[in-house]
């Protein structure tokens, strides 16, 4: 909010809502680092690497609260709209183009990804650094690609000038196969090397985590196509876990960033904008414009999970410590009933994670139980319970053995508190914690539910999976909160995400052409995407 003109964000604060309303207009100074500063003995790398990996989850609180507060958090179960001020949003299913372009049009994603890279090609031909910065940049644009389907990709321009021609979403992620591959062999050529750690914010420098990662974001984005190409599926799969250094099996190879600005992590700074305080003027602590979800604390509830104590802030319900709020209703008062639900805990200092160990021990669960493929030494079932002991450490919590042990569940079901408004009284799942293997179906809900906890604040990541999977089972929007005229089928929720309303004048051509021959399909939210065609969802 700080690059705000003062009486522009003046009146934003006196109106008493959130940085959410004409988003391009506010932030339109892409980042570029001061010419006379590049100069400065190491300071391009670092601030070019700095640069890319900033757009990946966006250390901008603005453009992180679009991209994984509104949208990720929300269509991957995790967060709730609690602002009522919010009155189109992606949860309803009317959000305006200021909230569904962010991806693809803000200035702090694809301009600033390329316009770093750009300088870095400039100033340096190190193999290992520009492998570095092909993995980021495929870590930055699946989460675009995931969200709208064909994307400019081929022919961007270096500044990330996006009105080019659009790739099919099958060929977007051939391109990042080979991106990948290509770098992975180079990280792998030098996997004892190291980078200045100044530079480097996920590392400290180490080429050898820097090529798991790859592999593992490789595995990750195999099981994205799993269902639209399964040849393709398993050869990248097979060959990710294969590969001489392997992929992440510590959570010492998580992927994260700790190194922010002087706001810190802008998750937290997002999920308290407008954060109320109680009648007696004493500080709400579970925050302001977005709160838990309903479905996470449903599921985490029913396991009584210990993991609930580091994701959530105490509700406010009396005699109800953990209950969250349903997305896709009618947003009540945030002063009078909406602070009172569980909120996200997080501080100014929490680490930034693009992916951890636990997925991709999830990943492995899902390859080799449900679909057959190789992944080396192990089991799904071993697969499964090391993604949830993994969790468990990465979260700093103890009772793994007691959980993972849960042979039965209580049922998964909301009853709001708000005097029953938004209950949801049907049973989302009866799938216990202990392994119970059965059909390729079971074993998948057992996995996906699973994984969905451990990706804790991976909103982006969990929407693909629900996607793809049908699971977890999420609560649907309420007929009153589902504002898509008939567009949106609540059971299946968003789907994807209208393109920019710019590209319809200022890329014309280019955005038609996608529109009529890759996308095959309207342009809104239902309409599904490439691999999303999993015959099972409808």
């Amino acid at each position: 909010m700080k690059n705000i003109w003062k009486p522009l964000l003046l009146s934003v604060l006196l109106a008493g809502s959130a940085c959410t309303a004409n988003y391009l207009e506010f932030n339109s100074n892409p980042f570029q680092p001061n010419k006379d500063q590049m100069q400065a003995d190491g300071y391009m790398l670092g601030a070019t690497l700095t640069g890319m990996m900033s757009a990946v989850i966006s250390t901008d609180v603005n453009t992180a609260q679009f991209t994984d507060c509104l949208l990720g958090g929300t269509q991957g179960g995790y967060f709730a709209d609690s602002n009522p001020e919010h009155r189109n949003t992606i949860s309803n299913y009317n959000a305006t183009d200021d909230w569904t372009r962010v991806f693809m049009a803000s200035d702090r994603v694809i301009p600033t990804l390329y316009s770093n890279l750009r300088e870095l090609k400039l100033q340096t031909d190190d193999p290992v650094v520009l492998a570095i910065a092909d993995v980021i940049k495929v870590t930055a644009m699946h989460r675009v690609t995931d969200t709208y389907g064909p994307i400019p990709y081929s022919q961007i321009g270096v500044d990330g000038q996006v009105q080019v021609p659009y790739d099919s979403q099958e060929a977007v992620y051939d391109k990042f196969f080979e991106e990948l591959d290509a770098a992975i062999a180079v990280l792998a050529a030098h996997r004892t090397s190291m980078i200045a750690a100044s530079a480097d914010n996920i590392y400290g420098g180490s080429v050898e985590k820097w090529c798991r990662f790859a592999n593992s974001l490789k595995l990750r984005l195999a099981m994205h196509i799993v269902y639209a190409n399964p040849t393709k599926a398993r050869e990248m799969a097979e060959s990710a876990v294969a590969h001489e250094v392997g992929v992440m099996s510590s959570n010492d190879d998580n992927a994260c960033m700790t190194v922010f600005g002087a706001d810190g992590n802008p998750l937290f700074v997002a999920v308290n904008y407008n954060k109320p305080t109680h009648v007696d003027h004493t500080a709400c602590q579970t925050g302001g414009d977005s709160h838990a979800a309903a479905d996470i604390i449903c599921y985490m509830n029913a396991y009584n999970d210990p993991r609930r104590a580091a994701y959530f802030v105490e509700s406010e319900w009396p005699g109800q410590t953990y209950v969250g709020m349903r997305r896709g209703i009618e947003i009540p008062d945030l002063t009078s009933i909406g602070h009172k639900y569980s909120g996200v805990k997080l501080t100014s200092s929490s680490p930034l994670c693009w992916m951890n160990a636990a997925e991709v021990a999830f990943l492995k669960a899902e390859a080799a139980g449900v679909f057959g493929f190789n992944m080396g030494p192990g089991s799904a079932e071993s697969f499964y319970k090391e993604g949830i002991r993994l969790s468990f450490e990465q979260w700093g919590v103890s009772g793994y053995e007691e959980y993972v042990a849960q042979g039965s569940v209580s049922q998964i079901l909301y009853v709001d508190p708000n005097s029953g408004k938004d209950t949801y009284s049907t049973t989302l799942s009866t799938m216990p914690v202990a392994w119970q293997g059965g059909s390729a179906a079971q074993m998948q809900e057992q996995i996906i539910i699973q994984k969905w906890i451990a990706n804790w604040l991976l909103g982006n990541e969990s929407w693909v999976d629900y996607r793809r999977t049908g699971y977890p089972h999420l609560i649907p929007a309420t007929e009153a909160g589902n504002k898509s005229n008939g567009i949106v089928d609540s059971k299946l929720g968003a789907r994807r995400m209208p393109y920019p309303a710019d590209e319809r004048t200022a890329n014309a051509d280019n955005y038609q052409q996608a529109i009529n021959e890759l996308l095959k399909g309207a342009d809104n939210m239902a309409t599904r995407m490439w691999w999303d065609c999993n015959p099972a969802i409808n």
